[in-house]
């Protein structure tokens, strides 16, 4: 059995096909979807990940705003400067692109982006209506794999799905919107014991606690959906790619899966949080 492919670029281009409409009407009624990122130090992971999206955000019609600030910024300064964007009306939404330098509180920059403008659904009151299932935005990861599982309309309700990792972006939001479509659902992470067990009776897996191939093939219960969210040097996932593909019934690619629908997500929401500007 080789696995069917859950083809995030191919997803993604129709998403933006629709954000690229909507910035463009918003263009015409007087202002185009403004986006803020915000990136701290000069990792080059994380400046390749900027430009990325301000190449997206080019593309589709929104524009852009890129605040680059010194490694060795405090954290008061970092939150005032967050602060000023979210009250700032030319500003849409806003991105702070992580990880930040270790000495900053992440969390505490996080909170000062205004919940209308977390357009990267990292704030807690994005996590609460995420749990809740209220309107809000989703964290950006987890909402596009939601949105990827969808397009292939694999079913949720009742499936047991195994999440492996517990971040406040990822792992968390990611269970909470799967039990929110009825699926029952397990966390996991890099100091479950049993985890081989565990997975190996997971109809589907999200894999994103970002450790190179910690999910084994082996592991994988035949047939089942498999959502690789990891990505590490040497286009490696969390999962066991080549073999996995001769077990799971659907995966995703890494590169190709899940990063393309991540950005989509952000793009797409900011574009909703224009909207909702513009409405009053």
């Amino acid at each position: 059995m080789t696995s069917q492919v859950l083809d995030g670029v191919a997803v993604a281009k129709e998403i933006l096909k629709g954000v690229s409409r909507r910035a463009s009407v918003l263009r015409d009624a007087g202002r185009a979807p403004r986006l803020a990122t915000v990136l701290v130090g000069d990792d080059d992971a994380s400046k390749t990940y900027v430009r990325m999206k301000v190449n997206r955000c080019s593309e589709v019609g929104i524009e852009s705003v890129r605040i680059d600030l010194d490694a060795e910024i405090s954290t008061p300064v970092l939150v005032a400067q967050i602060e000023a964007l979210s009250a700032d009306p030319a500003i849409d939404g806003i991105l702070l692109q992580h990880p930040v330098p270790g000495h900053i509180d992440e969390r505490a920059a996080f909170e000062a982006i205004d919940p209308a403008k977390d357009v990267d659904g990292v704030t807690r009151t994005s996590f609460a209506a995420m749990a809740l299932g209220n309107p809000g935005f989703q964290s950006c990861t987890p909402g596009g794999i939601l949105r990827l599982l969808d397009a292939y309309e694999i079913p949720l309700e009742g499936r047991h799905a195994v999440v492996v990792g517990r971040s406040h972006i990822l792992g968390l939001p990611m269970g909470m919107l799967l039990l929110g479509r009825d699926a029952t659902v397990t966390y996991c992470h890099s100091r479950t014991r049993g985890l081989a067990e565990i997975l190996g009776r997971a109809d589907v897996v999200v894999a994103a606690v970002g450790t190179p191939e910690l999910v084994r093939a082996r592991w994988l219960k035949p047939g089942a959906v498999v959502v690789d969210a990891g990505y590490s040097a040497g286009d490696r996932g969390d999962v066991e790619q080549p073999a996995a593909r001769e077990v799971a019934g659907w995966l995703s690619p890494v590169p190709g899966g899940v990063g393309p629908m991540t950005i989509a997500m952000l793009l797409e929401q900011t574009v909703t949080a224009a909207e909702r500007r513009a409405g009053g």
